[in-house]
């Protein structure tokens, strides 16, 4: 341990002295402390032109597709659109049981209404869990239903190994999907509704006054990238859909299991790099077949006055990547900031027990016990993403720790500190750290 924290303290002093960091610092901008980066579990490269696998790993293994979920969630919407069922001015009604969903979520009252192109974006950039729900309920009238619908439309498309539960991607263990059935859905989402997938690549658009920021965080930033959707939740690790074009080539990426949004976004840039080349230089030579539509038995109708829109809770925009200084023996860590799209494990798909519930301070415990904190991050949603992914990977180190964020203000900006509290004395609260150091995640023990 004191070799990793002289390290650590060899880096903070080096990047202390450039100008960047000094920068960063002055403008009050601060950095998340992350897991190791690794390699995904799963991952596949589609030539869009021609149909042809360029690169596959594990392509064909089952696992959750957390958010990417609302993929088929919003082709289903779109088709119906297209059809005149819908149209971007429907009014989607959102009932009790969706306003319920964990985050992330827009916030509503139930009886309040989204119209479709709102919805839209809603779950293209925010990922909102109310929002999926209120559409698989608009279609189907339960979630359950709705998920019989989107798995019965997968299978007309092709996508023979996926099983949908709900609209969201919110945890199930009989959820599940491949990266090939993956692929094919982006391709068949942008082929036969190149209107509506525009919406994929939307950065953020604006919600009653506030300005909602997307979680892709390569379009812009990768050239040729133009959507599609990231997912996380704890069983089903960081996944991510890309679509890229550059000239007349344009492949399909997926990436399922990442150990963290960094990692993940790292491998499908390479990914994209590497196989660009070998793609075709050319016109689209082969055409995923549509399949037969699948719409419930619900008629729906279109609403002739917009019920009132709901006042907005205040919503978090994340930062794409910051810098953090938290203390002056803090360690230094880089890592991006991902979506809560879930924010709730599924037990049976991890080991670790399921966390108690992460609140706000004060503090759960004893408040003069010894606690650790492993970052300080500008949102509440980044702090629990933390502490999530630190209890799914160390689970015996921090079975009796109670989890939970404190906001502190810096300046004009707040902070929110992923601690864990419940430590006997600073001996115990250090061996916690020692422990989590192991699996890289920066730690410091604390009495305050």
């Amino acid at each position: 341990m004191a070799k990793r924290v002289a390290a650590a303290r060899r880096v903070q002093k080096t990047l202390l002295s450039t100008v960047a960091v000094a920068g960063l610092i002055a403008s009050g901008l601060f950095v998340m402390a992350g897991a190791a980066l690794a390699a995904p579990k799963s991952a596949i490269v589609v030539d869009a032109n021609t149909g042809k696998v360029l690169y596959s790993s594990n392509a064909d293994a089952k696992r959750h597709p957390a958010s990417l979920t609302k993929m088929m969630t919003l082709y289903i919407l779109f088709e119906s659109i297209d059809a005149g069922r819908n149209s971007l001015n429907t009014q989607i009604k959102v009932s009790k049981t969706c306003a319920a969903r964990p985050p992330s979520k827009l916030g509503f009252k139930p009886g309040q209404t989204i119209s479709a192109r709102d919805a839209i974006q809603a779950l293209t950039t925010k990922s909102a869990n109310d929002v999926a729900c209120a559409i698989g309920e608009h279609f189907a009238g339960t979630e359950s239903k709705f998920g019989e619908m989107m798995t019965r439309r997968a299978r007309s498309l092709g996508m023979k190994n996926t099983v949908f539960r709900n609209a969201s991607g919110l945890p199930d263990k009989a959820q599940v999907t491949t990266a090939r059935d993956m692929a094919l859905l982006g391709r068949a989402l942008q082929e036969h509704y190149p209107e509506y997938y525009k919406f994929f690549s939307v950065r953020s658009f604006k919600w009653r006054g506030q300005t909602i920021a997307g979680h892709n965080r390569l379009i812009g930033r990768v050239q040729g990238v133009d959507g599609i959707k990231t997912g996380y939740t704890n069983a089903s690790g960081f996944n991510l859909v890309s679509s890229a074009r550059r000239g007349n080539r344009h492949i399909v990426g997926v990436v399922l299991g990442g150990d963290t949004a960094k990692a993940r976004d790292q491998r499908m840039s390479a990914l994209l790099e590497e196989y660009f080349p070998k793609a075709r230089n050319g016109a689209r030579t082969v055409s995923i077949a549509r399949g037969t539509p699948v719409f419930g038995d619900t008629q729906m109708a279109y609403a002739d006055e917009p019920a009132p829109l709901p006042t907005p809770r205040p919503l978090d925009v994340e930062p794409v990547v910051t810098a953090s200084v938290v203390g002056a023996n803090s360690i230094f860590a880089l890592a991006a900031m991902e979506e809560g799209d879930a924010g709730l494990p599924d037990d049976a798909d991890v080991e670790a027990p399921e966390p108690p519930a992460m609140v706000e301070a004060p503090v759960p415990v004893d408040a003069n016990s010894w606690k650790i904190q492993l970052a300080a991050t500008p949102t509440q949603s980044s702090a629990l993403e933390i502490l999530q992914s630190a209890q799914a990977k160390a689970p015996g180190v921090l079975a009796n720790a109670a989890p939970y964020t404190e906001s502190v203000a810096k300046g004009n900006t707040t902070l929110y500190r992923a601690r864990f509290a419940g430590f006997a004395d600073k001996e115990s609260a250090r061996a916690a750290c020692a422990q989590l150091a192991k699996r890289d995640f920066a730690c410091l023990a604390v009495s305050n």
